[in-house]
């Protein structure tokens, strides 16, 4: 088990959240999007919140600011977090904006005061799990569009509600966070997402 563990590290590593969160609001049952733009609005989540992060994570790692795309070390994921923030903000202002796309776009505006919590958090020599950050806030979402759209989301809700406790295992077993970082990642993950359920629900 613990072989298998440090693999949900990677399914859901923080980078990949967005795109799942596109994913499943577009294409889950209450869509409403033609199939044209439901591609159109993947693709620019996947650019800005996948593709674009890749590349500066090449070159960080090329110039040896960052070691590896888990960023273990507090130093390391100053820059990240400073550019995920920004492209956050470019993301919801230029793409998914609050008039097409409002439950996307609140999701994505959690996001961000999450990463913004996260890099204020360095400051003061904490490190939160951006993991379970991330995959707590994807939860969140998938139970807010289910009651949003009165859909019948249970397994994704189940299938996610397990994932969290999959992957906080998993960053222990790989000894990146202490229980405190896992709950403190959790906490910030939730906190945004839930505030921001009352503008949209």
């Amino acid at each position: 088990m613990k072989k298998i563990l440090p693999l949900f590290s990677y399914i859901f590593h923080p980078i990949f959240i967005p795109v799942y969160a596109t994913l499943f609001f577009l294409f889950s049952n209450h869509s409403y999007f033609l199939n044209s733009e439901k591609y159109l609005v993947l693709l620019h989540v996947s650019i800005i919140t996948l593709l674009i992060p890749l590349l500066f994570f090449f070159l960080l790692r090329a110039t040896g600011k960052i070691g590896s795309i888990m960023a273990p070390l507090l130093s390391e994921r100053k820059i990240p977090l400073v550019i995920q923030t920004f492209l956050i903000i470019l993301l919801v202002r230029k793409s998914i904006t609050i008039e097409r796309y409002p439950e996307l776009h609140f999701f994505l505006l959690g996001a961000l005061f999450s990463t913004l919590m996260a890099l204020l958090l360095l400051f003061v020599k904490t490190k939160a799990s951006l993991h379970m950050m991330g995959i707590s806030a994807l939860t969140i979402f998938v139970l807010g569009l289910s009651m949003h759209f009165q859909t019948q989301n249970l397994f994704a809700i189940a299938f996610l509600t397990v994932m969290n406790g999959f992957v906080a295992s998993s960053r222990l077993v790989m000894k990146a966070h202490t229980a405190t970082e896992l709950n403190i990642g959790l906490l910030i993950g939730i906190v945004p997402q839930i505030l921001f359920l009352y503008l949209w629900l």
